[in-house]
């Protein structure tokens, strides 16, 4: 008998349960995973997170295993490279983006030491359980202020998600085995 899961997931599709199950939600710490899960939520802007999930393993390799000093470094010859990747959502503003972001990102690495004492400052480390929302006043802060150091494609909604993503938040709904 399958496990009782929130109402979103696919069961067709098995990245999208094992993503469910084993990463949503999860308090993430490793700064690493921390970009990944930031460049992936700001190319689904728009998009279904399925069809950004369809795709990450064609991300991992376009962008370098998302290290943030390599991303930064990017040039025109590189976007024009990602461009032309079939495997990922060629869309030239959020390649771009990404870019930029991780240039913030390691702004702010070195600014607080790491962007994981970043992200989790702004709930005190504490994880908050709250579901049926897309955002939220934490969501508009932490999205204010990213925009304020740089970062694009992050706005209040983007944000909720990318918390709900590494964990901060915890919106499994009640009934799923995971809640």
């Amino acid at each position: 008998m399958d496990k009782p899961r929130c109402h979103w997931c696919n069961l067709k599709n098995p990245l999208y349960v094992a993503y469910h199950d084993q990463e949503w939600c999860v308090p993430t710490h490793d700064d690493r995973k921390l970009f990944e899960l930031l460049v992936l939520e700001s190319f689904q802007s728009g998009l279904s997170w399925e069809c950004v999930l369809n795709k990450r393993e064609a991300f991992r390799t376009a962008f370098e295993g998302f290290a943030p000093t390599a991303v930064a470094s990017y040039d025109e010859s590189r976007i024009a490279a990602l461009l032309r990747n079939p495997g990922i959502i060629r869309h030239r503003a959020k390649i771009t983006a990404a870019i930029a972001n991780a240039q913030a990102f390691l702004r702010i690495q070195e600014e607080f030491g790491s962007f994981d004492a970043y992200i989790w400052s702004f709930s005190d480390g504490r994880i908050i359980k709250e579901n049926h929302r897309v955002q939220s006043p934490l969501s508009d802060a932490v999205s204010k202020d990213l925009k304020r150091r740089g970062v694009k494609f992050v706005g209040s909604v983007t944000i909720y998600s990318y918390l709900q993503a590494i964990g901060v938040l915890n919106s499994h709904e009640d009934g799923c085995w995971c809640a």
